[in-house]
């Protein structure tokens, strides 16, 4: 449940420390509504952390303990916790694992700060959230085909294909203005893998008529790039 502030109750487990504190310092000056409850370097720690279970472990896949993710992500499940990953590498198989077994977000720890954050705000109403190049690697479809989006991805590419500019498209979903362009980045990096060119935003609002993300009623003239 998230804390009194309603603030959604946030642990890290990972066994770097250097970025185990540098990534808890950031998101407790970045992200208001993320309570830091814990920052912990084993799984151990975190099981017996008096305020656990939490809302939302941001979970480092490389411990050196031999447990099964499986068996990590299945025990955060039972207890009501969301989990979201964090690796070093990317390999598409050990992701597919996690995400079966019941994680909602997986990344790697190159991603952009600000993508991890909303990695956690949508595990914590339950969306999935998977980094960039990953979700390239296990989603794009082959070329001719529609690439899958995220509904948040969705909102996104109506928002902006239907003429809002994306300070306006920030703005609506509660994102910070970064977030929204690396939102559209990745958009139209899944449509030119699938063989689509929605490099201006004429193209991506015509896609996304195509596509029955927006509809044909909308008359809105878009502007800009």
């Amino acid at each position: 449940m998230p804390d009194s502030e309603g603030r959604i109750r946030l642990a890290l487990v990972d066994d770097h420390k250097m970025l185990l504190g540098a990534l808890s310092e950031w998101i407790r000056s970045a992200a208001d509504d993320i309570s830091m409850v814990c920052a912990v370097a084993s799984w151990p720690e975190l099981l017996t952390h008096p305020e656990f279970p939490v809302d939302v472990v941001l979970l480092d896949l490389d411990l050196k303990d031999n447990l099964p993710i499986s068996l990590k992500i299945s025990t955060l499940k039972t207890a009501g916790v969301k989990t979201v990953l964090m690796s070093t590498y990317s390999e598409p198989n050990v992701v597919r694992e996690a995400l079966a077994a019941g994680a909602l977000g997986y990344l790697v720890k190159s991603e952009d700060a600000e993508m991890i954050v909303e990695a956690i705000r949508n595990a914590s109403v339950g969306e999935s959230y998977i980094s960039a190049e990953l979700d390239l690697a296990l989603n794009a479809a082959e070329v001719g085909g529609v690439p899958k989006l995220s509904a948040q991805e969705r909102r996104v590419m109506a928002l902006y294909g239907g003429g809002e500019p994306v300070k306006a498209v920030a703005y609506q979903l509660g994102i910070s203005e970064e977030t929204a362009k690396s939102y559209l980045k990745r958009i139209r990096e899944k449509y030119r893998v699938a063989g689509f060119d929605v490099g201006t935003k004429v193209a991506l609002r015509k896609r996304a008529i195509q596509d029955g993300i927006l509809l044909q009623t909308d008359d809105a003239a878009p502007s800009g790039f």
